[in-house]
């Protein structure tokens, strides 16, 4: 076993064990009946194993389109094996949430030894095994992220290596991928479009055919979408990409509510009016409300919005809401969370920054993708969790950025 593959791998093992450690001290949070009959995904994943379909996120109201698919069905055959919303079942989910977020070590690691050289590979690979927020989030946060996480960035290795190669099993191979993340979190194509147009623009320069791979991609993203989006047809009988929930997230974070980036208190698993409106609605009608009510307050008020938006757009970046006590009170981690973010920011930031300086040519990937990935949250609501998919880019340039202040300049590939 070379170095290398030594180093990569004790820092998976130590990361995995950090991650399986802190499991016992978290799982509490998910067994307490009020946290599992609020929780959208052990719903969903209990009425696929109590045979009810895919359905009844909020309350036994039948079908629904709220969620994507991918990661009901995991949770469903967790469910399957070890019981619906038992401890052994919330454990069992978030030790898979482990062994995907470390798995997320394997594509950061290339990824950095690809755009930035060995060393920083290397640092990168330790940065992201011991990344609190990784081991956090991977133990505490029972949803998909973690699974996204790790699809995103080999998308994102898979289209660097998709800009040399017009070959067209390769660009299906990744259309394929595109659409399994994609109905695995929908904010996925916030950037496959960009991952794959930029790769089609290197195919151009170098004289190579683009439009052919660009196609062959597309369809196979498409063919794995059709089959949720003919139930979504059956179901609801209308056109549903992968999910129908956004016009609740935008008034989540557009009712005029400025204490807390999201307003918990016009969400149905908090109001029990907003619940008797879900289930006398339904769900289309009701999220068709939502969105007008959103779209209705952000016309009335633009200045609001546009100022709401850029706060939004800092705690992504930053973590930093409000240090006001009744926020605090809410929300206890966020001042050291403030530093942890603000500091992996500004080193990422620098990262980038040497990167165009130095001309490198995987600069304007990484830049395009953190541009837009987190820009639909700046208009709706942002969560903690929100950002976590593209922490692994940020942890690459600032371990990049660190190496580099380190490290002589010519053992760094720029």
């Amino acid at each position: 076993m070379t170095k290398t593959r030594r180093t990569l791998l004790t820092a998976m093992t130590a990361g995995l064990i950090l991650r399986l450690t802190i499991i016992p001290f978290l799982y509490t949070e998910w067994t307490d009946p009020f946290v599992v009959e609020h929780w959208a995904f052990g719903r969903v994943a209990r009425s696929l194993v109590q045979g009810h379909g895919f359905g009844n996120a909020f309350a036994d109201t039948g079908s629904t389109a709220i969620l994507p698919p991918v990661y009901a069905y995991l949770l469903a055959a967790i469910f399957r094996v070890f019981g619906p919303n038992t401890i052994a079942s919330v454990v069992a989910a978030a030790s898979l949430n482990g062994v995907l977020s470390i798995l997320t070590c394997i594509p950061v690691f290339l990824l950095a030894r690809r755009c930035f050289g060995d060393r920083a590979a290397n640092w990168a690979a330790w940065a992201w095994a011991l990344s609190p927020y990784g081991i956090y989030f991977s133990a505490d946060w029972l949803w998909s992220t973690c699974l996204f996480t790790l699809l995103l960035t080999v998308l994102f290795l898979y289209s660097l290596r998709l800009e040399t190669s017009d070959n067209l099993p390769q660009w299906t191979g990744f259309g394929l991928l595109a659409g399994f993340t994609v109905l695995t979190e929908p904010v996925a194509l916030s950037v496959i479009p960009v991952l794959a147009g930029l790769s089609c623009f290197h195919l151009h320069r170098q004289g190579k055919r683009w439009f052919a791979p660009g196609v062959a991609a597309t369809l196979a993203c498409i063919a794995v979408l059709a089959p949720w989006i003919v139930r979504n047809y059956d179901v609801f009988h209308q056109f549903i990409p992968v999910r129908d929930g956004y016009g609740l997230e935008l008034y989540l974070g557009n009712s005029g509510y400025t204490g807390h980036w999201a307003n918990r208190a016009v969400h149905p698993n908090h109001s029990a009016s907003e619940l008797a409106e879900y289930e006398h609605s339904g769900e289309i009608a009701y999220m068709a409300h939502k969105r007008d009510q959103a779209v209705a307050f952000i016309q009335t008020h633009p200045g609001w919005f546009l100022w709401m938006s850029l706060r939004r757009a800092i705690y992504m970046w930053t973590g930093f809401w409000s240090f006001d006590p009744a926020y605090l009170a809410q929300e206890p981690l966020d001042p050291p969370n403030v530093f942890m973010a603000t500091s992996l920011t500004i080193l990422a930031l620098m990262g980038l920054w040497r990167a165009f300086r130095h001309k490198n040519i995987h600069a304007v990937r990484f830049a395009a993708t953190m541009a837009c990935f987190p820009a639909v949250y700046y208009v709706s609501h942002p969560e903690a969790y929100y950002f976590r998919p593209i922490d692994p880019l940020i942890v690459i340039l600032a371990t990049y950025a660190l190496a580099s202040l380190i490290t002589p300049r010519q053992t760094i590939r720029s």
